[in-house]
């Protein structure tokens, strides 16, 4: 058995009981899509694509009260036990510290091909039919209003303000799904998020509609 198979069933057991938002599905989509950008844009370590996009949401920072040491603490456990080589442990790890969107206004103190190809993947999943399940679900998850007219998104946030928010779910998508379709890294990843785009737009259009009864 590979590593990247260990992986697999590693994670797969890991968050058999996570939030439907970021269940072992969500890591599956976003390791389709991470080969599937990988493999068009060439020039990368394939092995450290499919392993970061495995394990890049092994313990979501949200989940445990805001501590990132979690997530990368438990994959570099895993990979040390399965003695994958030093190299490979520190770019996972760099990988996962780095490929969240914490506001928008986190500064990134590493970059590699790889990273840019599993965070785009990572985004991918965040925008379109995909991401707009995912957004209600998670606020359902939270309890937080699906809108209030009233509270307006609030733009440019802190890393702090944007994981300390409760503001209802549609803000969400002003304060960060609408901004993923000009943050992509690659080509690739730059043309599949176009058409969700698109779609959230015309979510966004049609829940308006509806809201005021038009």
């Amino acid at each position: 058995m590979t590593l990247v198979d260990k992986t697999i069933l590693f994670v797969k057991d890991k968050l058999q009981n996570a939030e439907g938002g970021h269940d072992w599905f969500h890591i599956e989509r976003v390791y389709k899509n991470a080969i599937k950008i990988a493999e068009t844009e060439g020039n990368c370590n394939l092995e450290i694509v499919k392993l970061g996009a495995l394990l890049h949401d092994i313990a979501d920072s949200k989940f445990y009260n805001g501590d990132e040491t979690v997530g990368p603490k438990v994959a570099k456990e895993f990979l040390e036990k399965e003695g994958t080589t030093k190299d490979i442990i520190e770019h996972v790890i760099a990988i996962i510290q780095n490929i969240s969107f914490k506001g928008g206004n986190f500064n990134q103190n590493f970059t590699s091909k790889e990273l840019e190809i599993i965070q785009d993947a990572d985004r991918l999943d965040a925008i379109g039919a995909i991401g707009i399940a995912r957004t209600f679900n998670y606020g359902g998850f939270k309890n937080r209003s699906i809108y209030n007219p009233a509270i307006a998104p609030k733009l440019n946030m802190s890393k702090e303000e944007y994981k300390k928010s409760d503001a209802p779910t549609i803000n969400h998508f002003y304060e960060k799904l609408l901004l993923l379709k000009d943050k992509m890294n690659t080509e690739s990843g730059k043309k599949l998020a176009e058409n969700r785009h698109k779609f959230m737009e015309q979510f966004l259009a049609q829940f308006y509609t509806e809201w005021d009864a038009l």
